[in-house]
């Protein structure tokens, strides 16, 4: 079986159970793959992560149950994973822009997210630089701050959170004590992955030896295998898209829990970069 026939029988589990219990290890064990690189994969593929995906097809189908059939709202609402009338309501309005009870109104405007599915796609052939290279343990240290995993807000928020550490006087304090140059630009550590949210950190190595302020936080990887992609021109958002669009799904590599890092090496005024991926052989 194929990488596309193992993603699409991943999405038809998650069609065939949108009325029931969703399996995040089951949706994995489809897609030969563990459950953390699934879901760090999802989003970079199709733009929306997984859970985002679920609710808003169990959404979709819950409007054509109210506009199709007479069924009570609290009924859809159980039907498709909400505890209550009222946290359903709330989910309906933010998706739909109107409350459950106004889904058969005659003339309404709904929204309607269709099935995904994955097919081929004949792109130009762009060579990916990488290497993999196993470490021993290291300690970074840095200031962080909790990022939306939501691909539409993720990069505006790290921008933002970039700025934030620049104003408050982070990016100076650290390079003070690197002995670095205050424009020096500050590797990143994305960490803690949750659903929904991860943690940014601005990072860079922790010198054995050096004592570091309470404001800044200390950061321990364990000895890992790297895949690593330099990135001559710094477009690291376009490569992060390739890494897991490309060359993930025909590698013999997954991604393993544990931080991953935009390493950028220079100043302000000329800088490269590379993405480290945690990895293990499949």
């Amino acid at each position: 079986m194929d990488w596309l026939d193992r993603m699409n029988s991943a999405m038809e589990y998650i069609e065939t159970n949108l009325a029931d219990n969703i399996v995040y290890d089951e949706i994995a064990q489809r897609a030969c793959c563990s459950t953390y690189h699934f879901q760090r994969m999802f989003p970079f593929i199709t733009g929306v992560s997984l859970s985002e995906y679920i609710r808003r097809r169990r959404l979709t189908l819950a409007a054509f149950d109210l506009q199709t059939t007479d069924a009570k709202v609290i009924d859809v609402a159980m039907k498709y994973g909400y505890d209550s009338p009222e946290a359903f309501a709330r989910a309906f309005k933010n998706l739909h822009g109107i409350m459950p009870i106004s889904a058969r109104d005659k003339g309404v405007s709904l929204k309607a997210y269709p099935r995904m599915s994955f097919h081929i796609s004949i792109k130009g052939d762009i060579e990916m630089n990488y290497r993999i290279e196993s470490k021993g343990p290291f300690e970074m240290f840095g200031a962080y701050g909790l990022v939306n995993s939501d691909p539409q807000k993720v990069y505006a928020e790290v921008a933002q959170f970039r700025q934030q550490c620049d104003v408050d006087g982070s990016v100076e304090g650290m390079n003070g004590l690197l002995g670095r140059f205050s424009n020096t630009i500050l590797h990143a550590a994305l960490y803690d992955h949750t659903g929904t949210s991860f943690k940014y950190m601005v990072s860079y190595f922790l010198p054995k030896g050096l004592e570091i302020p309470e404001r800044f936080t200390r950061l321990s990887v364990p000895a890992l295998t790297w895949a690593i992609f330099p990135e001559p021109q710094c477009d690291l958002i376009k490569l992060w898209g390739r890494i897991y669009s490309e060359w993930f799904p025909t590698s013999e590599y997954e991604q393993v829990e544990g931080p991953s890092f935009e390493m950028y090496y220079g100043t302000a005024e000329y800088v490269t970069g590379e993405i480290w991926i945690p990895v293990k052989k499949k």
